[in-house]
């Protein structure tokens, strides 16, 4: 398989997965708001602090006001990590790659970002919003599922693996991380108000609060939650879930020992993290994800020197 076509497929699940959990991240925060007082400290700006990029918001919008953040995070293509901009990252990379993949999968796509180049053109507001972000949900689900049912167990599969679930345990890290601060009491004494309502935030924020309640069975606790989204290995998008199916991916490549071996450093790490400790310190929880997120960077560089460092192709013995 060529090293090109491996990079670009390994993108075009990482575009995909960011433009679905943006999405998601929205339309979650959005009925959140309407449910707190406008005296908390809960507000749009804390969809900014997620992505990392308030100071490029501030160079073109004035106020984190809820038009300027549906603009930034929707449709603008001066923000990389936009829907937009992400579904239309997803649509190059699958344009150059159409010749292995099953050409439904392609023309969901290129519809979805079609549709979606129109809506933002016609302005995102509040009563479009909920419409809006369901679409591009469900679109990138069907696509997925598309891809699980058509798409053979090739190496083009296994690229789009690990592009998925790295992204996915990235947007984890992000959540938990943001959210975590908000809502950690920095005192015993100190108790965030509304701070369950939040924490079931976080978790329809990953389309994991009916799992949880399976499993744990018990009320919303921080705790409880960090760990479930952290450490369960069932819940697809549980970090550790992610790395071990990231991990079962990369044993269908050659010469993959070197990146597996990042893998089996940051599952331990998160494994055997002490997160009741870590639930009553914020700041050492905040540490703790940022270490993650260092891993995560560095198993992308790993992939990427290795099958993706100029290669002229990336021996398969399925090619």
């Amino acid at each position: 398989m060529l090293s090109r076509v491996a990079e670009n497929v390994y993108w075009l699940a990482r575009y995909l997965e960011r433009a679905e959990d943006t999405a998601r991240l929205i339309n979650v925060t959005s009925n959140l708001l309407l449910d707190y007082p406008t005296t908390t400290r809960l507000d749009w700006d804390s969809l900014l602090i997620i992505t990392g990029e308030e100071a490029l918001f501030e160079e073109h919008y004035e106020q984190p006001t809820m038009e300027n953040v549906l603009s930034f995070m929707c449709g603008d293509l001066r923000y990389s990590g936009s829907i937009l901009s992400s579904l239309k990252a997803a649509r190059e990379n699958l344009r150059t790659t159409r010749d292995i993949m099953p050409r439904e999968v392609w023309e969901e796509l290129n519809t979805l970002y079609m549709d979606t180049q129109k809506q933002v053109e016609g302005g995102i507001n509040s009563r479009r919003r909920d419409t809006f972000l369901k679409r591009v949900i469900r679109s990138c689900q069907t696509i997925n599922g598309l891809i699980e049912g058509t798409l053979s167990y090739t190496q083009a599969h296994t690229f789009l693996m690990l592009g998925r679930n790295l992204e996915r345990a990235d947007m984890t890290t992000r959540i938990i991380d943001v959210r975590s601060a908000n809502l950690l009491p920095r005192t015993p004494e100190d108790l965030t108000p509304f701070e369950n309502l939040q924490w079931m935030s976080v978790l329809k924020s990953l389309t994991g609060y009916q799992m949880y309640r399976q499993q744990v069975r018990l009320r919303v606790r921080g705790p409880d939650v960090l760990s479930f989204l952290l450490q369960d290995q069932a819940f697809p998008r549980a970090i550790a879930c992610c790395l071990a199916r990231l991990s079962f991916s990369l044993e269908h490549l050659p010469r993959h020992e070197e990146v597996q071996a990042v893998v089996d450093n940051l599952l331990p790490q998160l494994l055997e993290a002490d997160l009741e400790t870590m639930a009553g310190e914020p700041d050492l929880l905040h540490d703790f994800v940022d270490d993650l997120q260092i891993g995560f960077n560095a198993l992308h560089q790993s992939i990427a020197d290795h099958y993706f460092g100029g290669a002229v192709k990336v021996e398969s013995d399925a090619a």
